[in-house]
């Protein structure tokens, strides 16, 4: 059974579904692509240029996004802005998107031809907010497809109770599977914190982290260092979070941010990393090509002796394959990325490349091979 634990499906990028209006919904793209790693360009002659314009504060606040005529080119499938009278991009998202969405059809349609069985669905405050929209698509591939509840975490201090009613409606009325959480840059355990995980963990599903870089006295723009710091910060407090609640499984998401632990070439992952697995509870997605496809070809042979550390530090039991599809698309196919563990990772035995690739998000999700068709 192949399972892509991290996958993703969305309406329209201008859809308000999910949103106050389509305003709201661009404003969380515009500053998204302001702060993405991938390089932006000048239309007409493809000259490099800067995104960083489309949020220049990287604060969080995005009701004062500077007005750069940010929008939609759905025949191209990418967004445009405009500086000075001249129109910018960068491929963000892949150039291969119809109408600036990924439906559940065009997943499955790229599962099919993969030859994977099931993804589980993620959500991001960009992409999808509606456990609505997930349920019926659930419901339209029921053996295919599995989904998480989306938080907004940047309103659980103000608005607590809200947040974690919309929590339970997804888990117990929409019958979503998992739940997502990007880490804040403050404290994220404690206060009112204590009150929605004492809940949330109840539920008995499976948690995914999206670790963030920051902590409250850094920034986005924060040096590698600094970044790193905040990294480790947020591992730490992942750990105490397990071992409080040590009935529920967590899970890292993409791996580590691999980026900030490149040395010439190589991928170097500091100790202190490697012993918050001491915790059993602790799972880690297997990410590489999304994250640093820019950097690496495949078969990705630089980073096979970290999969292999990986795998022997924290167990093939505890890792996940996953893709970050459509995005993945960037830099290489969805059969690649497959392909570059099982036919190129000789140090994985049968039984460890099984594990990775789908037998223990099935063992979390608590599916079974009955389950697919």
């Amino acid at each position: 059974m192949i399972i892509d634990s991290h996958a993703y499906i969305f309406l329209p990028l201008d859809s308000p579904r999910g949103y106050s209006n389509t305003k709201e919904h661009l404003n969380w793209v515009q500053s998204a692509h302001a702060r993405h790693h991938q390089p932006s360009f000048r239309i007409n002659d493809r000259v490099p240029s800067q995104s960083s314009v489309l949020d220049p504060k990287s604060d969080g606040d995005l009701t004062c996004l500077p007005e750069a005529n940010f929008r939609l080119d759905k025949a191209t499938g990418r967004v445009v802005w405009t500086v000075d009278g001249e129109d910018h991009t960068k491929h963000y998202f892949p150039p291969n998107l119809t109408n600036m969405e990924f439906s559940p059809h065009s997943l499955v349609g790229e599962m099919d031809y993969a030859g994977v069985d099931m993804a589980l669905i993620h959500t991001d405050p960009m992409l999808v907010r509606d456990s609505n929209y997930l349920k019926e698509s659930i419901n339209l591939y029921p053996n295919r497809l599995r989904a998480m509840a989306p938080v907004d975490e940047w309103r659980i201090l103000a608005d607590t109770k809200t947040i974690i009613s919309s929590v339970h409606t997804s888990i117990y009325h929409h019958g979503l599977h998992a739940i997502k959480f990007h880490t804040p840059k403050h404290e994220w355990m404690e206060g009112v914190y204590k009150q929605f995980w004492e809940e949330i963990t109840s539920y008995k599903v499976p948690i995914f982290f999206t670790l963030g870089t920051s902590t409250s006295n850094q920034n986005i723009n924060s040096d590698i260092s600094q970044q790193k710091k905040g990294y480790i910060e947020n591992l730490i407090r992942l750990r105490k979070w397990s071992d409080q609640y040590p009935e529920n499984i967590c899970s890292i998401t993409h791996g580590f941010p691999w980026r900030l632990f490149l040395y010439n070439n190589e991928i170097i992952v500091p100790d202190p990393i490697w012993e918050i697995f001491d915790n059993t509870n602790i799972y880690l997605e297997v990410c590489f090509p999304v994250r640093i496809g820019d950097k690496f070809e495949y078969p990705y042979k630089e980073v096979w002796s970290t999969l292999k550390q990986m795998t022997d530090r924290i167990g093939a039991d505890r890792l996940m394959w996953g893709t970050d599809m459509p995005f993945q698309n960037r830099f290489c196919t969805y059969a690649q990325s497959r392909q570059w563990i099982e036919n190129h990772c000789t140090f994985l035995d049968d039984e460890q490349i099984s594990a990775i690739m789908g037998d223990t998000t099935a063992r979390i999700l608590g599916l079974d091979d009955k389950q697919t068709d």
